[in-house]
């Protein structure tokens, strides 16, 4: 079942700090010291994914329509061409 759309709002404080709304918290199952990460996709929208959750879970967040899957061995070739141009330091 999908969850219907919400939004909710937040203001910065002078040190770039939100508190995030208790329904926000509560949907992410976030507890005081939970950790979370921004993630700017690649149509430029901002993501805020809890770090409880199994990398399962986080299937798809960043899918492109104008870049086709690739393999894990694509992956390992890919970083391995990488590694060896030195591109890396």
């Amino acid at each position: 079942m999908e969850t219907p759309s919400q939004s909710q709002s937040s203001t910065v404080s002078d040190e770039g700090q939100i508190l995030l709304p208790e329904a926000i918290r509560e949907h992410l199952k976030l507890q005081p010291g939970s950790r979370v990460e921004f993630v700017i996709d690649a149509s430029g929208e901002v993501k805020l994914l809890p770090l409880n959750y199994p990398v399962t879970r986080l299937a798809g967040i960043l899918y492109r329509a104008d870049h086709p899957p690739v393999s894990m061995e694509e992956m390992d070739q890919a970083i391995q061409e990488h590694l060896n141009a030195g591109s890396w330091r």
